[in-house]
């Protein structure tokens, strides 16, 4: 007996939903590969129900974790902490560059991209990330008052400036 038609868009609409909820990337797949399929399949489910936060952190999760480290990189810490608006702008323009994201070192890429990282790469922009926090951190703290302490006494005013003790 054949089933109803509401049946079947009901099981459609369950499928959709799983393959959006068990969504991760492919080894041989380009960080803007992988956000097209991703985006194919909210597409090809337009009543999934998962709103925009949950979208990006299904995106996420799905992530390699050389494509995490790279995002995070990107971020300047964890992408997770980012507003989704925020996020979302840094995916896009990740992969309006087209980077191809690392791919785990046992496979051999089949076809060559524009870019690809090594973890060696992924360190070395973190360390730049980090280098620039601390020269920021370097520049606030020069531009805090000095406090000077006095070769006399060890007070903290200016030499020659002592307060007496009434001991």
């Amino acid at each position: 007996m054949p089933q109803p038609k509401s049946c079947k868009l009901l099981k459609q609409i369950a499928e959709g939903k799983a393959a959006i909820s068990s969504f991760h990337q492919f080894l041989d797949e380009s960080l803007s590969e992988t956000l097209e399929r991703f985006k194919g399949l909210l597409r090809k489910t337009p009543t999934h129900g998962f709103s925009e936060p949950i979208q990006l952190n299904i995106f996420i999760d799905g992530l390699r974790p050389q494509s995490k480290k790279l995002l995070d990189a990107s971020a300047g810490g964890k992408i997770k902490m980012k507003t989704p608006e925020e996020a979302m702008d840094l995916i896009e323009s990740m992969t309006a560059s087209d980077i191809a994201i690392p791919r785990d070192q046992a496979h051999i890429p089949t076809k060559k991209r524009l870019l690809e990282l090594t973890s060696q790469d992924t360190l070395l922009a973190q360390n730049k990330l980090l280098s620039k926090q601390l020269e920021t951190l370097t520049e606030t703290r020069s531009k805090l008052p000095t406090v000077v302490a006095c070769t006399i006494c060890d007070g903290v005013h200016e030499y020659g400036c002592c307060i007496p003790n009434e001991d």
